[in-house]
């Protein structure tokens, strides 16, 4: 499905017949860059999004000390093979942590663009090229090292860089929001007719939940409302009908939304109670589906066990008469 090379800093995977896949999410685990284990992680059909989407992440994170911190920029590049000028690259500064192991682009290409009929440049021979280009700023092994200072000297250069990444790919966002909607502003930010009582009574239930969002782009500011709404709407679907896959992007879009600036604690404590209860509704199902199929075997002994009873009532039933005169003599 894909092959690799590895050049410094800079990792490069080819995805292969890339219009066959069929998985949501594709995964390239276990390469090396400034001694530190990587993975990929894209979504060729998107992340809920008409977009593909692709996401760098710590491997095997949870093996790691507990405290652990790699404050890192990088850079994941979709190469346009006839035109490395039309490639498309995004960039980010962001603190890999236990609760942010993974971060990354949810509308990094259109699918129309990628799939068009005349290839774009973007899959040639069915073949999608991704280059990761990653250093490794500062490093917190755990609790061992002085956690506190790390924190307070990177909080700085995150609140600098951490909405920059985002900037060049927010504005088919903003068309998306726009067309063929009346903006209405909300706490200084520009929603959609459609949005707008759900984003005042979000402010209302949280009303400083955006107060550390300093970017004054309002493309920028609504494509963090849209990520916002698409999570709540995820929340509020059937537990048994959401999959694995929706819960990791989930945990995603907590992550981005935290690492842009906004308190959402709230919807992270909701997203946990959500997993717990999807837990306890698959557990439930696979205990009801055993007892059905108890109760099955059960009712079936009872209706031949009942069909035993009838027999033996009819047996007894003719054998109990009593004689006649005739009879006795």
């Amino acid at each position: 499905m894909a092959s690799e090379e590895a050049d410094n800093n800079k990792f490069t995977w080819v995805i292969k017949d890339f219009s066959s896949l069929q998985s949501r999410r594709i995964y390239f685990d276990g390469f090396f860059i400034g001694g530190y284990k990587w993975r990929l992680i894209a979504f060729p059909k998107g992340a809920r999004v008409d977009c593909l989407s692709l996401f760098l992440g710590v491997a095997d994170h949870e093996s790691l000390p507990l405290g652990w911190r790699w404050n890192t920029k990088f850079s994941l590049k979709v190469v346009n093979q006839f035109s490395e000028e039309s490639s498309i690259l995004r960039e980010a500064t962001v603190w890999f942590d236990q609760k942010t192991p993974f971060f990354g682009f949810m509308k990094i290409l259109p699918l129309a663009k990628l799939h068009s009929n005349d290839g774009g440049g973007f899959l040639v021979n069915d073949e999608l090229k991704i280059v990761a280009e990653i250093n490794v700023l500062q490093v917190i092994l755990g609790e061992s090292d002085d956690a506190s200072e790390g924190s307070q000297e990177a909080s700085q250069p995150m609140k600098k860089t951490k909405m920059e990444h985002y900037g060049s790919r927010s504005s088919d966002l903003h068309k998306e929001t726009q067309v063929g909607n009346r903006t209405v502003d909300i706490n200084g930010f520009q929603v959609s007719s459609s949005q707008v009582a759900y984003v005042r009574w979000i402010f209302e239930k949280h009303p400083d939940f955006a107060s550390k969002v300093r970017s004054n782009s309002q493309n920028l500011k609504s494509s963090y409302i849209n990520a916002l709404l698409g999570l709540i709407e995820t929340l509020c679907q059937l537990p048994e009908k959401l999959s694995d896959d929706d819960l990791d992007e989930a945990s995603a879009v907590v992550s981005y939304l935290t690492q842009v600036g906004f308190k959402v604690d709230w919807l992270e404590k909701k997203l946990e109670e959500v997993k717990e209860t999807k837990k306890k509704v698959c557990t439930g199902k696979a205990e009801l589906e055993h007892m059905e199929e108890e109760f099955k075997i059960l009712n079936k002994k009872c209706l031949e066990l009942k069909d035993l009873v009838e027999k033996q009532n009819e047996d007894v039933t003719a054998a109990n008469v009593a004689l006649s005169f005739d009879d006795v003599v």
